[in-house]
Formats: structure tokens, C-alpha cells, sequence
């Protein structure tokens, strides 16, 4: 029998493409790096939320208003703070362009209760009646 063997200079090497390599690296910085951003949004203030029993995970819908109540009654909307005209002024051109705009109320857990009153006429002023509170889920 012969053997018909083949030497090193004709076998094939594997081949590594780099370009479509560098895309997917860029594509996954790109995706993170965006994610990061929103998440920083929320993350940012110092505002310690307060616990329920029967809270539940929503997800959040594109659009959404983040309200935050600081515990000393300072509002902020993106990362931008507003006077209580500000916002119910905000809210109304909102509400004009999109009707049954979602809100989101953000307070600290130890925000004075008139303080949330305040945005809630904001929000029944421009006419939203979607809200919703940030809570989070008390273990056991």
C-alpha cells in the first residue's frame, strides 16, 4: 500500500478573519455602553425607595416619565431638576402630544407625603392618570 502523505507546506492552516471579529467587539461595546446609560439615569440619585409586600416587577415601556422625589421634596426628570410649575408645565406638553403618557413616581422612602401630593397635581393638571409608584419587593 502506498501512502500518499502530505507534507507541511500543503496542509491547510486555519484562518482567523479579524474583521468580522472587530464588528461584533464594537457591536457588544456599543450595546453595553448604551445600557449603561439608562441605567445610570435612575441610578444616579440617591433615592431609596420603600418596601411592599405585594409589590410586582413591571417592565419598563419606551416612553415612560420617570418622576424622582428626593427625601428634601427636590424633583427631578432626566437627570434635569424642576420646580413643581416646571413640571406640571413639562407634563402638559407631554400629555398634548401623547395622550395616556405612563408615569413613573420615584420617592424616597422618607419624602414628606405632601411633597408627592405635589406631583400628583401636576399629573392630574396635565391630565395623566397612568402612574404608577416604584416600590421595592420586602423579603421575607
Amino acid at each position: 500500500m502506498s501512502r500518499f502523505g502530505i507534507n507541511e507546506y500543503q496542509k491547510q492552516r486555519p484562518i482567523i478573519h479579524m474583521a468580522p471579529l472587530i464588528d461584533i467587539v464594537f457591536i457588544t461595546l456599543i450595546f453595553f455602553m448604551t445600557l449603561s446609560i439608562f441605567t445610570q439615569l435612575e441610578s444616579e440619585l440617591s433615592i431609596s425607595v420603600p418596601k411592599a409586600k405585594e409589590s410586582k416587577e413591571a417592565f419598563r415601556s419606551p416612553g415612560e416619565i420617570i418622576i424622582n422625589i428626593t427625601k428634601d421634596g427636590k424633583v427631578t426628570v432626566n437627570q434635569r431638576e424642576l420646580t413643581y410649575s416646571g413640571l406640571g408645565e413639562m407634563l402638559k406638553r407631554i400629555s398634548a402630544l401623547f395622550p395616556n403618557q405612563p408615569v413613573i413616581i420615584r420617592a424616597d422612602e422618607k419624602t414628606y407625603h405632601k411633597f408627592v401630593v405635589k406631583v400628583l397635581d401636576a399629573c392630574a393638571s396635565a391630565d395623566i392618570w397612568n402612574i404608577s409608584f416604584s416600590t421595592i419587593k420586602e423579603e421575607d
